[in-house]
């Protein structure tokens, strides 16, 4: 793993900044097609201050998409925490990822299925999208607001449906965009659960 470098406050202002505005770019277009001149071109900056994200092009890359899943996991959490109802917690969940994938272009998602260290961010967050799922049901289980199931099984078939939805098929099989998809999947896991 890649040590992270110490950055002067200003620099590491920037560089957050520069990641913010790559995760925007990248979402809507993707970035395989990207070389570095053509980022620095496009969040007009240099290169050397696009380097201050990270010192190569793939790097920059693998930095992007922790920056994007970090950042989305941060505000799903602070939707989760405003909600006392464990039942409306795992919805508010599953919705707050919707909402939080819902700008991501297939062009990203099929150049993060390209781009194996992008490809392992997601798999290890979808790893620990399910680990939430299963938290939330069993509290939820707990709580007598949602039936008994099996926790960890709804936590791994969650899991799976998002990644049929972030690879395109669940819209190939249904017909659904994404957005639609992910509130098809938090009606059917929200009313499917209630006690």
């Amino acid at each position: 793993m890649q040590q992270q470098r110490t950055l002067p406050a200003r620099s590491r202002q920037r560089r957050d900044a520069l990641l913010d505005e790559l995760v925007d770019l990248f979402l809507a277009e993707g970035f395989a097609a990207f070389g570095i001149g053509e980022l620095a071109q496009r969040l007009s900056c240099s290169r050397s201050t696009l380097y201050l994200v990270a010192p190569s092009k793939e790097q920059v890359i693998t930095a992007t998409v922790r920056h994007f899943f970090k950042r989305a996991a941060e505000r799903i959490e602070e939707r989760i925490d405003a909600v006392a109802d464990p039942a409306d917690r795992l919805a508010t969940y599953l919705t707050a990822v919707a909402d939080e994938l819902a700008p991501a272009s297939p062009q990203f998602y099929a150049d993060l299925a390209g781009f194996p260290p992008g490809a392992e961010v997601y798999r290890a967050n979808t790893a620990q999208a399910a680990a939430r799922v299963q938290a939330l049901v069993t509290e939820g289980v707990a709580a007598g607001t949602l039936r008994q199931v099996h926790a960890g099984f709804v936590g791994a078939a969650v899991a799976e449906v998002m990644d049929a939805i972030g690879d395109g098929r669940i819209g190939a099989a249904t017909g659904l965009d994404d957005a639609q998809a992910y509130q098809a999947l938090v009606d059917l896991v929200s009313t499917g659960l209630r006690a």
